[in-house]
């Protein structure tokens, strides 16, 4: 029993110090997921980052879901929905200063 609490507080004590997908935002957690080279950890962090300053939580996980599926975001962006139009505009903004803020990572 004594092994057990020790093992449980052990694991929060380091709990801080163990980054992880877990405590990521949505952009960071799906950037994570990719199969590519250039989705490092900092890269991810960086847009994620980004994407917390430039979209709300909504367009956040909505974003996220670019990441998995490409198409959605042509759907988005070929939309005649002025909602989807709004987004897109603003996805984009997010891109541009993703792509300043996050380069060389």
């Amino acid at each position: 029993m004594k092994q057990i609490i020790l093992a449980a507080a052990l694991a929060v004590i380091a709990m801080p110090l163990v980054p992880s997908i877990a405590t990521a935002g949505p952009v960071e957690s799906a950037c994570l997921r990719l199969d590519r080279a250039q989705a490092t950890r900092a890269m991810c962090r960086c847009i994620d980052s980004v994407a917390q300053r430039t979209l709300t939580r909504a367009e956040q996980r909505r974003a996220a879901t670019f990441f998995r599926d490409p198409q959605r975001a042509q759907d988005v962006r070929m939309s005649r929905n002025s909602r989807d139009n709004e987004f897109w505009t603003r996805y984009r903004a997010f891109g541009a200063a993703a792509e300043q803020a996050c380069a060389g990572r």
